[in-house]
């Protein structure tokens, strides 16, 4: 189901650069200023886009910033295209007791309350977030202020666009329902 290179789950050493570089430029900085970083494990994986890591010894569920994968648990929407395909991805990448590295961008939660976060599996620097948009496991969504690895984020989805992978070939898109409504035949 994934594609077999090695280069899929580890970035290019040119990629590792930049993210690294942000980083310790980001690091530098107060949350007021822009990024912050800190180490956590993974205890489970909700959907393509939101884990729960604990934080310090409390569950704390996070949002990753820059992609929107299609949904699988909204109760208020149907499960879409890609959506179990996104989830099975981010569990094999982030499987229950992963170590990563969350950094953070100006905004520190969303309006469910979550951590918005930029993801790096700590083991081999893997920028989650970017893997995810690669494999076409969902669309890119850069919202201002947060705004931190934008072109990483959009190098990744236009990798993913351009090659038609993932949902972008199985679902013609993001935002696509499993079954959608059927067409109604025009009025003859």
């Amino acid at each position: 189901m994934f594609p077999n290179s090695a280069l899929w789950c580890r970035p290019s050493l040119s990629i590792r650069v930049v993210i690294i570089l942000g980083l310790l430029l980001t690091a530098c900085n107060t949350p007021s200023q822009g990024a912050s970083t800190n180490e956590y494990r993974v205890l489970e994986v909700v959907d393509g886009d939101t884990l729960v890591i604990d934080f310090a010894g409390q569950k704390e569920t996070v949002r990753l910033l820059g992609i929107d994968t299609p949904e699988t648990v909204d109760p208020n929407r149907p499960v879409q295209c890609f959506g179990a395909e996104a989830s099975e991805f981010l569990s094999a990448l982030l499987p229950a007791g992963t170590i990563v590295t969350a950094v953070r961008d100006v905004e520190p939660r969303d309006r469910f309350g979550r951590l918005l976060v930029y993801l790096l599996r700590a083991e081999d620097g893997t920028f989650v977030n970017a893997e995810l948009l690669r494999g076409g496991f969902g669309d890119l969504a850069i919202y201002d202020p947060n705004v931190a690895f934008r072109s990483e984020l959009e190098h990744a989805f236009t990798t993913a666009r351009t090659a038609n992978a993932g949902l972008w070939q199985k679902c013609g898109g993001a935002d696509v329902p499993i079954d959608p409504p059927p067409v109604s035949a025009p009025f003859e």
